[in-house]
């Protein structure tokens, strides 16, 4: 397949196919010599935390000088940005080059047609074993049981949170969700697992012991105290099974949850390196803590010379947490918002958990044909907010909140697709293009 062929060819697949189950995927990765087997990998299943968590791991194995591949999605400008190696995106060329054996894979007799998850997820496999790295970080799409990710050998499975979120797919309760995200657990492989609700814990702690997994509760093996949250990070003191005594790191990712997250991440290398330090030894988790890299969660841009927070809260649960940020950093009603979502979220329940806390609410059409219009979203958020101000676009919304008065950033919260936009937008008054238009 000649260059650009493949990845033009992924480009046309739908973005949000999905598939149940895992025969294409595993068929796939066999004729192409099992590269999700090539290369030691964690995987990192959840509602929410769990690309914070997975880019806060693969920054602290940079740190350590441990070679590793880091595969998310969504991503929000380019399709590069869900695969990274030594905390760089993939090239566009490179990903051609790794898609393009993929696509003859799925061809070949009898034909595998793929989805464009389970296409971009071999091709993380395949561009990972073709660099030969030492470790693959793998942010799990959706459920874990089902996900293309679960087809690798995951040396180590970390669920950070149980939410009510993609209940369609996934179960109307948080244990029957617990019970999909389960299925990432491996026969005598440490599983992680952090879950408030008793319920969804319990269920995750039946399918580790059915799994053969060993069980490992966050809650009950690691101490997260957080001393300080601002707009520049959370500074906090994490105590965990393999430290003599509390230690003090600062992630630039702002918010309480972001304390969690880290340290998610530090106990996945503590049970990773089995007793050996190598990504868990005292400064390379305290210098990849604090060099983690991750865009539209809470992220910190600057437009015009006015502070944009970026946050990708599609949910209840993330909603939770942008306002409890809001709360501890002392911008409660000071913040204009601009919020979009798709039309199957629970914009009630976010609206009530986040508008409240906003200076003034601004509604903008997420760039995507399963988004919620203005219209509908006013409809849904008026018992809450009926001063919500349609808008016409981001950009009308953002030309709005900034004529308000003061100068307390302007968040632009909800959909990922909204969050994807505005980082284009940003790239745009930057003058950088993306490398896909």
């Amino acid at each position: 397949m000649s260059s650009g062929l493949a990845l033009r060819r992924l480009e046309s697949l739908p973005l949000r196919g999905m598939r149940l189950g895992l025969e294409a995927i595993d068929a796939v990765c066999g004729r192409l010599g099992r590269p999700e087997r090539r290369v030691r990998s964690i995987l990192i299943a959840g509602t929410n935390g769990k690309g914070s968590t997975a880019a806060t791991l693969s920054a602290i194995a940079r740190a350590a000088g441990v070679r590793a591949g880091l595969y998310t999605s969504p991503h929000l400008v380019d399709v590069t940005e869900r695969i990274r190696v030594d905390d760089e995106d993939v090239s566009r060329g490179e990903l051609d080059e790794a898609l393009a054996p993929v696509f003859a894979a799925a061809d070949a007799a009898p034909e595998m047609p793929l989805t464009y998850f389970e296409a971009m997820t071999a091709a993380a496999f395949v561009a990972f074993a073709s660099r030969r790295l030492d470790l693959a970080v793998l942010e799990v799409g959706l459920g874990g049981r089902f996900d293309a990710t679960n087809v690798a050998p995951a040396a180590v499975s970390v669920v950070t949170s149980i939410g009510l979120d993609h209940t369609a797919e996934l179960g109307a309760t948080r244990p029957l969700i617990a019970r999909e995200k389960a299925g990432i657990f491996r026969n005598g492989r440490p599983a992680l697992v952090r879950a408030a609700d008793a319920d969804a814990r319990e269920a995750l702690r039946d399918a580790a012991a059915a799994a053969g997994a060993v069980w490992h509760d966050a809650l009950e093996e690691l101490g997260v105290e957080v001393e300080r949250v601002s707009l520049e990070g959370t500074r906090f003191h994490l105590r965990t099974p393999q430290g003599s005594a509390a230690r003090a790191l600062t992630t630039p990712l702002p918010g309480a949850h972001q304390a969690w997250n880290a340290a998610l991440a530090v106990r996945a290398a503590e049970l990773l390196d089995g007793g050996r330090p190598l990504l868990s030894h005292g400064s390379a988790v305290s210098a990849g803590v604090a060099r983690v890299r991750w865009a539209g969660r809470l992220e910190r841009r600057t437009l015009e010379g006015r502070d944009l927070l970026l946050d990708g809260c599609h949910n209840v649960e993330g909603a939770e947490a942008l306002a409890r940020f809001l709360s501890d950093a002392g911008l409660e009603r000071k913040c204009p918002l601009v919020f979009g979502a798709m039309a199957d979220k629970d914009v009630e329940g976010i609206a009530a958990t986040l508008f409240p806390l906003a200076a003034a609410v601004y509604l903008a059409p997420a760039p995507s044909d399963r988004a919620a219009s203005v219209a509908d979203l006013a409809r849904r958020v008026a018992t809450v907010r009926p001063d919500a101000v349609p808008a016409e676009s981001l950009a009308d919304a953002l030309a709005r909140a900034r004529r308000l008065p003061g100068h307390d950033p302007i968040i632009v919260a909800g959909s990922l697709y909204l969050v994807g936009e505005a980082e284009a937008l940003l790239l745009a008054a930057e003058g950088h293009a993306p490398q896909n238009a």
